[in-house]
């Protein structure tokens, strides 16, 4: 019986009720056609449990938690507040028992616990970010935009770009209390956006926003404190590349051998063989997307297909690759979708993804 996939596409609702929409994935044409819809307001992320049985999204009244039904279908099972203004993005810790918010707009970091039926609970923790960081347009407090825990599931990572660092917290995993532990400190206006890990937990990957460019990490625990060194800093832009770039979306792929990014401004992903020993990054290309302000993107399980969610253009455009010619070639017409935010494909009856 053939594998069977779905996307979760999520965007912003100033022109409809229905912020999040359900797609059955065509994993042998690489596209995508539209199922059904959710009635949510202005999810800016959302996500899957590790347990691959629950979604979880940002919504304005604070995070709202589904099932996933045994078709991928989603059932609302409840929604809380989160004590603050809208996050921008989401995650639980590998155990699925807490749930964290990034809060952009006020610089909050919130834990919620959940339930052991995905539901989620009460708020364990806040924590909000202070300090000013260098005097430009959008950089001179904090805005936390990722919330990320290690893979051993020790410590929580929260990008600020406000204050162009990472903060590593401890996670008490009975309180739901977080505990300073580290800041990875990146250079000034560089803005982190997002963090990933490899699978096997060894390496961090930095995106970064303004400057454009991921920096690699090796990541250890060393006397129960965390380590993490600088091994590799590479550019998401071709030397010829758009003016008043934006470094957005990093995403690795389901096997770990590929890194991918997309650039706002640029208009372009970039694809990046990943050495599995070293956790060293080499370009393999970076192309435009057809599309304006490809704030996330989606690669398929097999790395034949890539889907852009651009949200200026209120378009997903579709790619086949050739990871080895280092191609991307059109793949149809685009799709209408009002400002996209987030999408994620999601293997039906399988553990989540890693958004």
């Amino acid at each position: 019986m053939a594998e069977k996939y779905v996307a979760y596409v999520a965007g912003y609702t100033r022109e409809s009720d229905y912020g999040l929409k359900i797609y059955d994935v065509d994993m042998k044409k690489g596209r995508m056609k539209e199922r059904s819809s959710v009635r949510i307001t202005n999810p800016s992320y959302i996500t899957t449990a590790h347990n691959g049985k629950l979604l979880y999204s940002i919504t304005d009244e604070g995070v709202q938690s589904y099932t996933i039904e045994q078709d991928g279908g989603l059932t609302e099972i409840n929604r809380r507040s989160i004590n603050g203004m809208r996050g921008c993005y989401i995650s639980t810790d590998y155990e699925d028992r807490f749930l964290f918010v990034a809060g952009y707009h006020d610089g909050k970091v919130t834990v919620l616990s959940l339930k052991k039926d995905g539901a989620i609970d009460r708020i364990t923790d806040e924590i909000y970010h202070k300090g000013l960081g260098s005097v430009s347009e959008r950089n001179f407090r904090p805005h936390i935009n990722c919330v990320k825990m290690t893979r051993d599931n020790k410590f929580l990572c929260v990008t600020d770009v406000g204050m162009d660092h990472v903060k590593i917290y401890r996670l008490d995993h009975k309180s739901g209390k977080l505990e300073l532990a580290d800041i990875i400190r990146s250079n000034l206006q560089s803005q982190p956006r997002h963090i990933k890990f490899s699978q096997d937990g060894k390496f961090a990957y930095v995106i970064h926003e303004a400057l454009n460019y991921i920096d690699v990490y090796t990541y250890e625990v060393k006397n129960e404190q965390p380590y993490f060194e600088k091994i590799q800093t590479v550019p998401t832009l071709n030397e010829y590349h758009a003016g008043g770039s934006a470094a957005s979306s990093i995403q690795l792929s389901a096997d770990g051998k590929y890194v991918f990014c997309s650039n706002a401004g640029d208009n372009s992903v970039g694809a990046f063989s990943r050495d599995p020993k070293t956790g060293l990054l080499e370009k393999i290309f970076i192309l435009p997307v057809s599309g304006d302000y490809p704030k996330d993107i989606a690669v398929t399980p097999n790395n034949k297909y890539l889907f852009s969610l651009n949200n200026e253009s209120s378009t997903i455009t579709f790619f086949t690759m050739d990871l080895k010619a280092g191609t991307l070639i059109m793949n149809g017409p685009s799709l209408p979708f009002n400002e996209g935010n987030c999408i994620l494909i999601h293997k039906v009856g399988a553990a989540g993804s890693d958004k």
